[in-house]
């Protein structure tokens, strides 16, 4: 079942790979709208080790604490409010089982304290906030803080007025549109075009095979980030396998075959940031950087600023 799915997968990559070469052969087309403040420290969910995830206090937190970028999650309510929440099923963060989608924004319950951090499996953080925040509380209280935002649903009305939030509060150059599905950063690009937007999985795939094709240079690079998982915590804090043999072989594999310090250099050269996530621990932000990433996305935005004020990063970010 694993091989005939791998073999889809391979399948549908080199057809799309196909239509992408016959568009790279031609002149490079420009670029997209870039960053306008550069990512070293990044907080996960607002710092979800350090304060419960996704609130109010963890962002004032994760500012307090140097971060040059927040990071959250966004749905929509059914009564049509845009809050900042990771999951759709409450069950893990509140203990109850409720859909976010289809609960009023009146009727949603709060966090769990203590909150098992998902990216420190044994961890836990508290705090006084436990409630669940609007979109528009973040920006009235953090206006000119850059934030990256991962849209969650593939829902077109929650594009829509996060689009409409942003250019309320004139912040475009200082939002990041996020997600890993094509589709819906498709929608997020036509909502608000100027806004810096991520790789999807699919564009990402694509752009490291005409690396090794040599044809990267003249790919059209519209993205402003890459946000990749570093490889050597898969199977140790990062499961997209169960732990085993096969989170192992992914380790190893995308240690060998993606974060190349070379397409690293090629994505900064043209712009791009490279955020590397969820990193926790002092020898995870030393790989992350020496590997020539430009940031690290992470639970311990305290932990993280300590380590790049401290005597062992060299200026480019390399210990």
């Amino acid at each position: 079942m694993a091989a005939l799915a791998l073999g889809v997968a391979l399948g549908a990559v080199l057809v799309a790979l196909g239509g992408v070469l016959v568009a790279a052969l031609g002149r490079r087309g420009p670029e997209g709208p870039r960053l306008a403040v550069t990512g070293r420290a990044v907080a996960h969910r607002g710092g979800a080790g350090e304060r419960i995830e996704n609130t109010m206090e963890a962002f004032e937190n994760a500012v307090s604490e140097g971060c040059d970028w927040l990071e959250l999650d966004v749905r929509r309510t059914r009564d049509g409010v845009v809050v900042v929440c990771h999951d759709r099923d409450l069950s893990r963060q509140s203990g109850r089982h409720l859909d976010v989608t289809q609960t009023d924004f009146r009727d949603l319950p709060p966090y769990r304290s203590p909150l098992e951090v998902t990216f420190a499996p044994g961890s836990f953080s508290s705090g006084c906030d436990r409630r669940i925040p609007r979109l528009v509380e973040v920006f009235q209280r953090f206006p000119r803080q850059p934030i990256s935002i991962e849209v969650k649903d593939d829902d077109d009305d929650l594009i829509n007025e996060v689009a409409a939030l942003v250019r309320s509060f004139d912040r475009a150059p200082i939002t990041l549109w996020a997600s890993f599905r094509q589709r819906i950063l498709r929608k997020c690009r036509r909502a608000h075009p100027g806004m810096p937007f991520c790789f999807s999985l699919e564009r990402g795939l694509l752009a490291l095979l005409l690396w090794y094709l040599g044809l990267l240079p003249r790919l059209p690079l519209p993205e402003a980030a890459l946000l990749f998982p570093l490889p050597s915590i898969i199977n140790r804090t990062y499961f997209p396998l169960p732990r085993g043999p096969a989170g192992h072989a992914l380790s190893r594999a995308a240690a060998a075959l993606v974060l190349r310090p070379a397409l690293l250099r090629h994505l900064r050269s043209r712009g791009l940031q490279v955020w590397l996530w969820v990193l926790n621990e002092e020898r995870d932000f030393a790989e992350a950087f020496g590997l020539g990433a430009t940031g690290v996305i992470t639970d311990y935005p305290g932990r993280l600023r300590r380590f790049l004020d401290g005597p062992s990063p060299t200026p480019s970010g390399r210990p």
